[in-house]
């Protein structure tokens, strides 16, 4: 079995606002502002080298300065970019968010235009290289139509879907209506973006509707409630672990990663949800998108 990861989606510089006081509307309000490199994908990414997988990331970076900065940042974490590119005409992904004092997300903004030049001609001139990974792993932050690409031609290799947010949640389930052979490993999302792309109000009739789709497996992760999990014969829900949290920005992104860990460890269904567990708890527990010592909390 190959040993290594392909990701596929977003780059992002983050700009993150933690108050330190309650938020208040039209006002300036006491906190801190870090500035660090992540996006779902990458974050995803980062998160799986952590664990000690061999990562291949599959993006478009800008050409300026942020886009310069994320680079060098995902070479300094270990990651393959052979498959990625800079565009010096581009601008850099850029996500902006702002967490009250309690860790929560107040707003965010994200301007990731950039992903959009991951079209299918993009990903076909790497599709041998991406299906020799043991897992491939996608962000709907891609386009729907390059996610039906990777619906269609990740033959052999488990492929993995992040819905990112209830926007762009839509585009897998139209890319797995309009695919031919719809087939998806497994699909993460939590319980909004399963109501609205489902048009079921619990998690369980959610779940069916998406396994029926062509969806192998589906995690919908609950919040403090934990992660409902299904494929179809099988149901589960696991409670999340107790914690203090810190910042819920990069948990659901952690808990995909974990979740691929746990598939390449031949982890059977539905136990990687217990990984993927781990695995967010770890990020609700760190400043950071990505908790350095997320390997640590998995062997917990």
């Amino acid at each position: 079995m190959n040993e290594f990861v392909t990701v596929i989606g977003g780059v992002n510089m983050d700009i993150s606002a933690a108050l330190t006081a309650p938020f208040v509307p039209a006002d300036s309000v006491p906190g801190q502002v870090t500035l660090g490199c992540g996006g779902v994908a990458r974050n995803i990414a980062h998160n799986l080298r952590l664990m000690g997988h061999e990562v291949k990331f599959v993006s478009i970076f800008g050409g300026e300065t942020f886009g310069e900065m994320c680079w060098h940042e995902c070479q300094s974490i270990g990651l393959d970019l052979s498959m990625s590119e800079r565009s010096e005409n581009l601008r850099n992904g850029l996500y902006l968010s702002v967490n009250d004092q309690t860790g929560d997300m107040i707003a965010a903004v994200a301007d990731t235009d950039i992903v959009n030049h991951i079209t299918p001609a993009f990903l076909e001139k790497r599709i041998g290289e991406i299906n020799a990974a043991a897992a491939v792993v996608a962000d709907t932050n891609i386009s729907m139509e390059s996610l039906m690409y990777l619906i269609d031609h990740c033959t052999g290799t488990p492929l993995f879907i992040d819905t990112v947010s209830t926007a762009k949640a839509t585009r897998v389930i139209k890319a797995l209506q309009q695919s031919q052979f719809k087939r998806l490993h497994a699909l993460k999302l939590n319980l909004l973006e399963a109501q609205i792309v489902t048009h079921c109000t619990t998690a369980r009739e959610a779940a069916d509707r998406l396994t029926a789709m062509g969806v192998g497996e589906v995690y919908i992760t609950l919040g403090g409630d934990g992660v409902y999990c299904s494929n179809g014969e099988r149901h589960e829900h696991f409670h999340a672990i107790p914690s203090r949290v810190i910042n819920t920005t990069g948990a659901g992104d952690a808990f995909i990663a974990g979740i691929v860990h746990a598939s390449m460890q031949q982890t059977p269904f539905p136990d990687g949800a217990r990984v993927g567990l781990k695995a967010a708890h770890a990020a609700l527990l760190s400043l950071q998108t990505v908790n350095p010592d997320v390997n640590k909390y998995l062997h917990s």
